[in-house]
């Protein structure tokens, strides 16, 4: 592997906004991640589909405040990583592999995974890889069985539609793409997403479809890390059925109901904080042990609490 750090303007002497920027290069992909904080303990933080790592720069700011190194990946086909136009390169097991590159770039022993829909399905085939190298896991809107139907029926037609509107999307992928930088990570995360263009973005949902999306349910029966699971029950395809039934299957597990889909990026004071929480008790002892912490109760319908897998 080649591994060389991109200067971040304005940044000189420290970290800025966007944390210190580096890239590697696995094969012939070249990938870009940001690093916030310094330190052991370290949490790999992956982006939703399409979007990128701007999208959780304010999370990466508030842990790293908290002792700890968080890191974030641009997967292929995503922010300022490479964009390969070949579906084959944007399986999710492939993802899983990149993580891997990254943890021996980073040349720690272990690590906790987490992320956002896309990268919470990738976390979880990364610690199927993998498992002697995830401490824990952070797992917010994954994408399981009860999604597959509202899968199916949002990214097809947007797949079609990407494949055979090419010309007029592209005219509008090329005046977003010159839009300045708002500032505010979760919109320029998905400007960034619309300025891409068709031919990356049809890759990008080709290859979702080519390889598996999750581990098997017998997979994640045998995932031993602790993990803490976000989920809410707004939208079809971030199923709170999938949520609920993951931390069920996982062995330690802890469920919590976010209140909206965004609260993480518009009020992320209470999750920052059980996200923080989590990995002090992750951390804490020489070996990964329950995450749940005394006193607390099962969860129940509509309300937050912690779920012990039966």
């Amino acid at each position: 592997m080649l591994y060389g750090e991109v200067s971040d303007p304005g940044t000189a002497g420290g970290a800025g906004a966007e944390g210190v920027r580096q890239t590697l290069t696995r094969g012939k992909y070249r990938l870009n991640y940001e690093v916030h904080g310094s330190g052991d303990r370290v949490l790999v933080w992956l982006h939703g589909i399409l979007l990128d790592a701007s999208l959780s720069r304010s999370l990466a700011r508030r842990l790293a405040a908290k002792g700890n190194r968080v890191v974030l990946l641009d997967l292929p086909g995503h922010g300022r990583s490479e964009k390969p136009r070949q579906p084959s390169a944007h399986r999710m097991d492939i993802y899983a592999e990149h993580v891997l590159c990254l943890l021996d770039e980073l040349g720690v022993d272990q690590v906790v995974l987490g992320g956002v829909s896309l990268g919470t399905n990738v976390s979880l085939l990364t610690a199927v890889q993998a498992p002697g190298k995830v401490r824990g896991l952070v797992l917010e809107m994954p994408v399981l069985e009860a999604a597959a139907p509202a899968a199916a029926l949002t990214f097809v037609p947007l797949l079609l539609q990407v494949r055979y509107a090419k010309t007029a999307l592209r005219l509008v992928s090329r005046v977003v793409s010159r839009l300045p930088s708002t500032g505010v990570g979760p919109l320029d995360s998905v400007l960034g997403a619309v300025g891409s263009d068709p031919e990356e973005i049809a890759a990008v949902l080709q290859g979702m479809l080519m390889g598996p999306i999750a581990p098997t349910v017998e997979q994640r029966q045998a995932i031993t890390a602790p993990a803490l699971v976000l989920g809410h029950g707004i939208d079809f395809i971030h199923s709170f059925a999938d949520a609920k039934r993951l931390a069920r299957q996982l062995p330690d597990a802890r469920l919590i109901r976010t209140r909206t889909f965004a609260e993480l990026w518009v009020r992320p004071a209470r999750l920052t904080a059980e996200i923080s929480g989590f990995l002090d008790r992750v951390w804490a002892a020489g070996e990964p042990r329950d995450p749940v912490g005394p006193g607390e109760e099962t969860v129940s319908a509509g309300r937050a609490g912690s779920l012990r897998a039966s």
